[in-house]
């Protein structure tokens, strides 16, 4: 084996030249599993950017409507039990996937949309109308969303974004996220890992100089677990593990079975797992639920004419989520355990533990955790906010805006081929800092053989059968030689998103009086095919789709912000009733909440995508009912005036 050609102190941050420049703006996107947040440097300070209803976080759901069109975000979630069957959520989970994994096919009984096997073998979505799209499509929606928000925030048009990924994500799900960001037209200059972030974001905040932090990220989907060094501006990945299906979602489906198990015991046998409407009116009360009981003790849960005239109605305690969720948290722990012992790190040689993603609000969790490290959790970051404000670090520093600042990762999984008898021979083993190239030589198994099939896999088993293969290519024109002749050099460079290149090159001694064989030598080359992903004729025709739908997607988010104002409107209207509605005529009181219920009727229609209006409608109801309040206001206060006067 040849040596490592990586220079810790020199190559860690190859920071692209397109966009290394303190002007360029680059963003920091937190691409989650429930939700996504979008952030920026400013002034050196990373702050979150607000979408248009005023949220610090947005829904990653994307919705499929006939009148709407493709609907991101809130609205997509509101309109979801109106329409289950097309309206996507925790797709992120099948980024990078095969239908036949083992994960996706236990979900698929737990998805109110169709998951549907790609050419490729890859796990695509299914609309009720049959059309077929990749996950990487939805992801791309969200990434959509996220700059637009930061464009409107901004007042800019952006390009540059860089992009977390759970820390467990393979080559071909990162590969899929940085394809997302493609498809919008989004440049991703870099894939970081959450956990990492979250532990940038912690080291700027607290300006601390040195310290071992354990980062403990448990969010909708994926479960990470990452130990960090802190020292002078330097952030060293130390080591990482996790579990990329595991997550809030989980104990989700899980409550959500229990929520019906109840209602066919109590109802006398009636099962809704068939009823997609109800079971996701159940789902959303689930979820409220699981939130709720991370701050009280307990909960209700209420759930009307679900089934004819039919109710839900029960009550839900923290023991009874915590009884549920124990298989779950339980497998947090071996993950944990093994992160400390790749660190090479005692317990007791961790000086912090720092809780991401909105599963660690949960109590049990809390307690869990303070339990492995003997130590309580640091709650100094915002578990929702903390990934996107360390992804919004990380593009400050590659622009050239954050200065002092050096990222050392690792990747999380072992890297190698298939040699003879189906063995895995690791290059790079798990936990190698990255950015990182390694060479090995390797020769044929049998005599006069002129080809190879090079099979790349990732993974910790002895067996290549045991791990994923992410790759494949063949490299042919091997001069003919007894087996264990030739010199073949598989060379394995990982970059600092994460992603991974291999090429091969015959370096087989030729006739030294031959010149065609000197030249062969050097004119040997492969590139990694992906066995899994999307093709580039695929990612163009999306990056198409997008263009020409962007003026209706523009259109549908300019509707949706003009009843987003609206709904402050009415709110304002309702609060001046309370105020002064006993002082106004009858009439007056009765008019303006009329004109304000029917408003609102609206403001629903647009938001939930059930039907159109037009803004122009819109404004015109929200002008009418701002003149009949003010003028019966006016009315109160001169009648007011004239009381004070008599006195």
């Amino acid at each position: 084996m040849l040596r490592t050609l990586r220079n810790v102190s020199g190559r860690a941050l190859r920071i692209p030249k397109l966009v290394r420049n303190q002007h360029t703006v680059v963003v920091g996107i937190d691409l989650g599993t429930t939700n996504s947040a979008v952030a920026v440097v400013e002034n050196e300070e990373a702050k979150i950017l607000e979408n248009e209803d005023g949220s610090r976080t947005t829904p990653s759901v994307v919705a499929y409507t006939k009148d709407q069109g493709i609907l991101v975000g809130a609205p997509a979630k509101r309109q979801a039990v109106v329409n289950p069957q097309n309206t996507f959520f925790a797709t992120k989970r099948l980024l990078g996937r095969k239908y036949a994994d083992e994960e996706v096919q236990r979900d698929l009984n737990n998805t109110p949309y169709s998951v549907v096997p790609h050419d490729n073998g890859d796990a695509w979505l299914q609309t009720v109308d049959g059309k077929t799209l990749p996950p990487s499509q939805i992801s791309g929606f969200i990434l959509q969303k996220m700059k637009s928000v930061a464009e409107q925030q901004l007042g800019q048009k952006l390009k540059h974004a860089v992009v977390t990924v759970p820390a467990y994500f393979n080559d071909s799900q990162r590969q899929a996220t940085k394809n997302a960001g493609k498809i919008v037209g989004l440049d991703v200059v870099r894939v970081i890992n959450e956990p990492t972030a979250a532990a940038l974001a912690y080291g700027i905040d607290k300006k601390q100089s040195d310290g071992v932090v354990a980062v403990f990220d448990l969010g909708g989907g994926t479960f990470d677990i990452s130990i960090l060094d802190i020292e002078d501006g330097v952030f060293e990945v130390r080591a990482t593990n996790g579990n990329t299906h595991l997550g809030g979602e989980d104990l989700d489906v899980i409550l959500l079975h229990k929520i019906l198990d109840h209602f066919k015991e109590q109802s006398g046998g009636i099962d809704l797992r068939r009823d997609r409407l109800a079971v996701q009116r159940v789902r959303e009360a689930a979820e409220r639920a699981k939130i709720e009981l991370s701050t009280v003790k307990t909960t209700e849960i209420n759930i009307p004419f679900i089934s004819g005239d039919k109710h839900i109605k029960m009550t839900l305690t923290e023991d009874q989520l915590d009884e549920m969720a124990a298989g779950l948290i339980a497998k947090t722990i071996d993950p944990v355990k093994k992160c400390i012992r790749d660190a090479e790190l005692k317990v007791r040689d961790i000086d912090e533990v720092l809780l991401v993603g909105g599963m660690t609000r949960m109590p049990k969790i809390r307690t869990t955790v303070e339990e492995l490290f003997q130590r309580k959790p640091s709650t100094a970051v915002n578990p929702d906010e903390a990934v996107a404000l360390g992804a919004a670090i990380q593009g400050a520093v590659i622009s050239g805006q954050i200065k002092n600042v050096v990222l050392l990762d690792v990747t999380p999984l072992s890297l190698g081929i298939e040699t003879y008898g189906g063995i895995f021979s690791p290059l790079i083993p798990r936990n190698s800092a990255v950015p990182v190239n390694k060479e090995q030589i390797f020769s044929t198994a049998v005599d006069g053989q002129t080809g190879v099939e090079i099979r790349v896999y990732q993974g910790e088993r002895s067996l290549v059968r045991d791990n994923k293969m992410i790759g494949n290519f063949k490299l042919s024109g091997i001069p003919i030689a007894l087996k264990g002749v030739p010199q073949i050099a598989v060379s394995f460079a990982i970059d600092a998103d994460g992603i991974i290149n291999v090429s091969a090159t015959d370096k087989t001694p030729g006739d030294p009086n031959s010149p065609s064989d000197a030249a062969a030598a050097n004119t040997v080359s492969i590139q990694v095919s992906a066995e899994t992903g999307l093709t580039e004729e695929e990612v163009q025709q999306m990056v198409s789709d997008s263009a020409a739908n962007s003026q209706r997607d523009a259109e549908t988010r300019k509707k949706v912000e003009h009843a987003t104002r609206a709904d402050i409107l009415c709110s304002d209207t309702e609060n001046a009733l309370f105020r002064f509605g006993e002082e106004m005529e009858d009439s007056e009181v009765e008019q303006i909440s009329s004109m304000v219920a029917k408003l609102r009727v609206k403001i629903n229609d647009v938001r939930e995508g059930i039907r159109d209006h037009p803004v122009q409608e819109i404004n015109d109801e929200v002008n009418a009912i701002q003149k009949v309040c003010l003028e019966a206001i006016q009315k109160v206060a001169i009648k007011q005036q004239k009381e004070q006067e008599k006195k």
